[in-house]
């Protein structure tokens, strides 16, 4: 018995060894990136808009709706982080996944600093072809100035989750 506790202890010890070794001396992983789609949306004026405009920033595009508890949490932290990086050529985006009378209701209330277009049905598909597979709100993603997808986030993106992804991208 005592044996077997004694082999079964060192295996244990050798895969730990092994993946802790494993994780520090792996080769680093390439980071899958895939280029951003061409889309034109309205704004809550009626004014449509092409993403080319913000062509050459970082865009953290967000996919939102005024009845999503987590949306409506994450927000404040998005015109933070806009005030803070405008100057650094990092730019959001709001997609309103919802009608436009509670949208432009809740933009001005909350003072939103960024632009926000309507996307209704048309958001949720331009969501899926930017890969959000399950159809999560909030779903958000994070382009390089060279217009790649590098980061795709579900669910809510804290102002840390998005500082450790753009501070690398930063001018």
């Amino acid at each position: 018995m005592k044996q077997t506790a004694l082999v079964m202890s060192s295996a244990i010890i050798a895969l730990a060894l092994g993946l802790t070794t494993w994780h520090f001396f792996a080769p680093a992983k390439t980071p899958v990136t895939s280029p951003l789609p061409a889309f034109s949306l309205n704004d809550l004026t009626d004014h449509q808009h092409n993403i080319s405009e913000w062509q050459g920033k970082i865009l953290i595009i967000n996919f939102w709706a005024t009845w999503c508890t987590p949306c409506l949490k994450e927000i404040p932290d998005f015109v933070a982080l806009q005030n803070h990086y405008a100057a650094q050529g990092v730019q959001f985006i709001g997609i309103a996944i919802d009608d436009k009378e509670p949208v432009a209701e809740f933009v001005t209330t909350n003072k939103i600093n960024y632009p926000i277009l309507l996307g209704g049905e048309q958001g949720m598909t331009l969501a899926r072809q930017l890969g959000n597979n399950v159809d999560a709100v909030p779903y958000t993603v994070i382009v390089n100035q060279q217009g790649q997808i590098l980061h795709k986030h579900p669910g809510e993106f804290s102002r840390e989750q998005i500082q450790e992804v753009i501070t690398p991208l930063l001018k």
